[in-house]
């Protein structure tokens, strides 16, 4: 199903006005530590220290990622919040999900911290600094 074009740049829109990538990156991440908590015991590597928070430390890295979409205001807080409980799923869910989860958890976390609203985009920065610096010749002394 095709989406129009109004609904495609509203969601460009969206997606530009808050640190979209670094919000669903940690979500995905805490999405796929929850499943590998529910695989069989044979694919499992271990179930932790204590069985609570191997689930317990997925949904917070998961609802970090929503709260990081839904209110970019606060990222800094939710993305050190996700940084830390990523770290902590090695311990305690998996090796962080295979290595998987964790990685996506802390890149996740990381582009959202590193993400500033005001920042004009690069492509169109580039242009401006080109059109505005002069040429300068090599031949000139």
């Amino acid at each position: 199903m095709l989406m129009s074009g109004r609904a495609r740049s509203a969601l460009r829109r969206r997606r530009v006005s808050r640190p979209f990538s670094g919000g669903l990156l940690l979500a995905l991440g805490g999405t796929e530590i929850l499943l590998t908590e529910r695989a069989s015991l044979k694919v499992i590597v271990h179930i932790g220290m204590q069985g609570l928070a191997g689930y317990l430390l997925p949904v917070v890295m998961l609802l970090c990622g929503l709260l990081i979409l839904f209110s970019p205001a606060q990222r800094l807080f939710y993305s050190i919040v996700g940084v830390l409980v990523s770290l902590g799923t090695w311990l305690t869910s998996n090796l962080g999900g295979f290595l998987i989860g964790l990685l996506l958890g802390v890149t996740g976390s990381c582009l959202a911290f590193g993400w500033l609203p005001d920042q004009e985009p690069r492509r169109r920065l580039l242009r401006r600094r080109r059109a505005e610096s002069p040429t300068v010749d090599p031949a000139a002394p």
